[in-house]
């Protein structure tokens, strides 16, 4: 397949939803691209024959592909011709200069000309400067490197280097049998486990050709809204934090340990890592449906009511309202996915549009479309969420009650082969790219969180914006940056 097909698949209706490398240069590389679309998600390959280190880049194009092919020329040294800016992205930047000569050495030159790549400049202008936010920040921030370029207070440009989490995932899956790898990619991004090891489920029992059975689908279903209604919670406190609001932060902080307890007492993990299996789940629910349904009510109440304090608090939604805004037609333009993507008017669910396990027996409770594509239309997306998560939750208790329960999985037979699979995860659309050797194990996995699709244009949501927004802007991604860079 040509660029010319693909790019015609995309005018008609398919969304470029990730790309990733296969093989080397030398011996003839294979760029995956994959095309979302209702239904399902497809695979159109670009081969590079052996020895070919360059193509001509698909981000002109589509603008989408921009951080996926800085990872491709990192990971595998193939240069996108045309391409706007080749920083490196998931490696760490060269360092070709000497070191300085440390305190106390029998030399100091009498000048120092700084080095002016390690805070590289994209904005020119009298008086802006760039410093480094990052990559150690105050709490428990994960490690990434923001180079803020301003004058002072406006914040012309944000560059994001996130190399420093870079962990080597997608090589470590090779060689693993399914039922292996499944523990690895519930680790990939620890506040997505559940949407990761679903997704790569999803992709083995595509392969075999294995539906799981209902009670399965159903707690898998379970699993997924309660992991999305922790992420949504966190998202608040983060929010909240920025403002200043100590009791809002203590009340969601309190409901998220909450929502974490109920997973843990329902499988043992507080993260809901083991449950999901290729062909289904290891084990029911330890909790039974009444105590169930009676903790989710008693948790939804209670998150309710602090959530319509919250929207009604003047100071937090000054902060909010305008901030960080993403127009509709930039978000269609770059697919961005979930909260951010739906923010901004953008409908791509893949519960709905490309429906897995137990969705399509469940009435889904859509909320209103947002279309300001700020800070305040992204946590209204979650409030959205959040109720429907736990109606979804209500019909998941009833059905399992009535369902026989003695079959949790089905058998998977190892199957050569390249598959897809997906899920929704809190931040968005997780896929992973499975390839199956004839002998049964994983010959090649790459994961793509919705954190790496939707991070690279975080720089553009500071646009009009100023420096004290700069918390309110990324706690509104709710990203995570072990899911941008694995």
């Amino acid at each position: 397949m040509t660029a010319e097909d693909i790019l015609a698949r995309i005018g008609d209706g398919a969304r470029f939803a990730a790309l990733a490398g296969d093989g080397d240069v030398t011996e003839g590389l294979t760029l995956h691209v994959l095309l979302a679309r209702p239904g399902g998600v497809d695979v159109a390959d670009l081969v590079l024959p052996p020895g070919c280190d360059r193509y001509p880049a698909l981000t002109p194009a589509i603008p989408a592909a921009f951080w996926y092919e800085r990872k491709l020329h990192d990971l595998y040294g193939v240069l996108p011709q045309g391409h706007p800016r080749l920083d490196p992205l998931v490696l760490p930047h060269a360092e070709d200069n000497e070191p300085l000569p440390s305190p106390g050495a029998a030399f100091h030159p009498a000048h120092v000309e700084p080095d002016e790549r390690a805070l590289p400049s994209h904005v020119v202008g009298t008086g802006l400067f760039s410093f480094p936010h990052g990559p150690v920040r105050s709490g428990v921030f994960e490690s990434v490197e923001y180079v803020v370029e301003t004058p002072g207070e406006d914040i012309p440009h944000v560059n994001v280097r996130p190399h420093f989490k870079h962990r080597g995932l997608e090589v470590r899956f090779e060689g693993m049998p399914p039922e292996h790898a499944v523990l690895l990619a519930e680790r990939v991004e620890g506040i997505a486990s559940v949407a990761h090891a679903l997704a790569f489920c999803h992709a083995v029992e595509e392969l075999a050709g294995a539906q799981p059975p209902l009670a399965a689908q159903l707690v898998r279903v379970l699993h997924a809204e309660l992991e999305r209604i922790a992420n949504h919670l966190d998202v608040a406190m983060k929010l909240a934090d920025a403002a200043g609001l100590a009791v809002a932060v203590a009340r969601f902080g309190w409901h998220k340990e909450r929502v974490l307890r109920l997973v843990s007492a329902l499988c043992g993990s507080r993260f809901g890592r083991g449950v999901a299996v290729p062909g289904g789940i290891r084990a029911l629910p330890l909790l039974g449906r009444d105590a169930l349904r009676s903790t989710a009510d008693k948790l939804r109440r209670d998150v309710e009511g602090d959530a319509v304090a919250l929207m009604q608090t003047a100071s937090f939604l000054d902060r909010l309202r305008g901030t960080g805004p993403l127009d509709e037609a930039f978000a269609l333009e770059h697919g961005l996915l979930g909260p951010v993507g739906r923010g901004s008017g953008t409908e791509d669910d893949a519960r709905w549009q490309r429906p897995y396990d137990a969705y399509p027996k469940l009435t889904r409770r859509q909320g209103p479309e947002h279309r300001d594509g700020d800070a305040m239309a992204r946590l209204r997306v979650r409030w959205d969420e959040v109720a429907e998560s736990f109606d979804l939750i209500g019909q998941v208790a009833d059905l399992l009650g009535d369902e026989d329960d003695d079959v949790l999985s089905v058998p998977v037979e190892p199957v050569s082969g390249q598959a897809v699979g997906w899920a929704e995860a809190p931040q968005g659309e997780v896929l992973y790219f499975l390839d199956v050797g004839a002998s049964g194990l994983v010959r090649r996995c790459a994961p793509r969180s919705a954190s790496f699709h939707n991070l690279a244009v975080f720089s553009r949501a500071f646009r009009g914006d100023v420096l004290t927004d700069f918390p309110f802007i990324e706690a509104s991604f709710g990203l995570s940056i072990a899911g941008v860079v694995m």
